[in-house]
């Protein structure tokens, strides 16, 4: 089996593929820091059924589907930013109703699809053995503009996520920052749709950033530790793909999860709160 596996990746389509995971993994696992730690995981969810319904749309209209996945994504953060802050509605209410209209998008223009709903299917669960150089190029170019976003603007970005109206009071323009983390966002989702899919891309937008939550305090190793788990998952979820013949995208985020199930098991911090409410029980029965 192991020389099977490195006769593999003499192939140029497998080494792609482990690219892609990689930038994959890193893209999604640095975003999955502002989405668990600014608490809006309805968002990642919204974005990414945002780029599979544009894509939809865009194979109908004949346009490139990363493209035309993009642009909505743009739109929707557009939208959504503004409701957020201006509207009297709860955030996780306008979210919900986001998602409801764009699945319906989504799905009417599935429905409406009849020579093409392989490649709409592959837009939904992804395929990373059938990524060309160009899929590659525009993930290594999104990857690289996110990690430049993070370096230039890190202790804005760890006051904005440490409290908003701190950083408002302080005179950060935590609002521009927030819309620089919505149009990423989009970036990143529809770039990804062909790695991981529309419809599973949010359990990377959320899971490795829970993951690094399980683990540390400390916000430079948040990042660290949420792309390592984002990566691993992508890589690992590749090889079980490629060994059990499965769905790459189910694969990865399966992958996810079981990383976060273990991290949550021996999480430290985990472990001293329990400690803690077991000395205060021990303490209240002294007394």
């Amino acid at each position: 089996m192991t020389e099977n596996l490195v006769e593999v990746l003499r192939y140029p389509l497998i080494q792609r593929a482990i690219l892609a995971c990689v930038l994959c993994g890193a893209s999604c696992s640095v975003l999955s820091v502002f989405v668990v730690l600014m608490k809006m995981p309805l968002i990642g969810v919204s974005m990414s059924h945002a780029a599979f319904a544009g894509a939809v749309l865009g194979m109908l209209l004949g346009i490139n589907p990363v493209l035309s996945g993009f642009i909505m994504c743009l739109l929707s953060a557009g939208v959504l930013g503004p409701l957020s802050d201006r509207t009297d509605m709860a955030p996780e209410n306008i979210l919900g109703i986001m998602f409801s209209f764009l699945m319906g998008l989504a799905f009417l223009g599935m429905g409406i699809l009849t020579r093409t709903k392989a490649g709409a299917l592959n837009l939904m669960w992804g395929s990373l053995l059938s990524l060309s150089g160009l899929d590659i190029a525009i993930l290594a170019f999104v990857t690289s503009l996110l990690a430049l976003f993070v370096l230039l603007f890190f202790k804005e970005i760890r006051l904005v996520l440490f409290n908003r109206r701190l950083a408002t009071a302080s005179g950060l323009p935590q609002r521009t920052l927030y819309y620089t983390v919505l149009f990423l966002t989009g970036a990143v989702v529809s770039s990804n749709l062909t790695t991981v899919g529309g419809l599973l891309i949010f359990a990377l937008l959320v899971q490795p950033g829970a993951t690094a939550l399980q683990l540390t305090y400390d916000l430079k190793h948040f990042f660290l530790i949420s792309a390592a788990s984002g990566i691993g998952a992508c890589v690992s979820g590749l090889i079980l793909s490629y060994i059990f013949d499965l769905p790459s995208g189910a694969a990865v985020v399966l992958m996810a999860t079981a990383i976060f199930a273990v991290a949550y098991i021996f999480s430290p911090k985990r472990n001293a709160t329990k400690l803690k409410k077991g000395s205060m029980a021990h303490e209240d029965d002294a007394r």
